[in-house]
């Protein structure tokens, strides 16, 4: 049974970075596409970067530019780098496969931008 573990996130003024970290047991992150999604008060979750399996890499037009997803397929971790943060950022964001596994959503990580 997979369970992803996201990390990382915060309160951050805009303008501010974060990177946000996925962590999940076995190999996971190699085999599969991945994704970062993220899911705002009222609001559907949504998928914000991908990143294949052979590295192929998406990101919404809300974040390209200022987000980047990487993957670390020896340490079975996922990370996004998220810079030049908005007060539109603020969601709580999760990791899982790309398209996602419902029974692998993990509790995600609060990501707050606000002055």
């Amino acid at each position: 049974q997979v369970q992803f573990v996201e990390s990382g996130g915060g309160l951050v003024q805009p303008g501010g970075s974060l990177r946000l970290s996925c962590a999940a047991s076995g190999s996971i992150f190699s085999m599969f596409a991945m994704g970062w999604y993220h899911q705002a008060p009222g609001k559907p979750r949504e998928l914000v970067a991908r990143k294949s399996s052979g590295g192929r890499t998406y990101y919404a037009d809300s974040v390209k530019g200022r987000f980047t997803i990487s993957k670390d397929n020896a340490k079975n971790a996922m990370y996004l780098q998220m810079n030049s943060l908005k007060p539109e950022d603020t969601a709580v964001y999760y990791c899982n496969t790309d398209p996602p596994i419902a029974r692998y959503w993990g509790q995600g990580t609060q990501v707050t931008v606000s002055s």
